[in-house]
């Protein structure tokens, strides 16, 4: 997978909105809450996302995943090669985060989203 694999999946999330942070860091937003953060300039690029609380464990337990830092209480994993995910998974796991976070976001900010 590649950055522009994963920006396609997440372009076709409704009110999904794109930023740098911290530098070097694209984040995918929605209502400006963060729901996966890509670093396109390492190598191999790595990426963090927020899963349900029932995957966690199975997740950040998986090869070249682990709790992401600062955000696992969130139940958010850090993978360490966005390689280590295909399409699919990608497509899986992008939908989920996004649906996860947008579904905590105000009624009136999901209303302005078309939510």
């Amino acid at each position: 997978m590649t950055i522009e694999g994963i920006q396609s999946i997440c372009q076709q999330f409704k009110g999904m909105t794109e930023d740098i942070k911290w530098e070097n860091h694209l984040c995918f937003n929605v209502g400006d809450k963060m729901f996966l953060v890509t670093s396109p300039d390492m190598v191999p690029v790595t990426a963090s996302f927020k899963v349900s609380d029932e995957e966690f464990d199975e997740v950040s337990s998986r090869t070249g995943f682990k709790p992401a830092p600062y955000l696992a209480r969130y139940k958010w994993v850090y993978v360490d090669d966005i390689n280590r995910l295909n399409k699919k998974e990608w497509t899986y796991f992008a939908q989920q985060a996004y649906t996860l976070t947008a579904a905590k976001l105000p009624a009136k900010t999901k209303k302005l989203l078309g939510l």
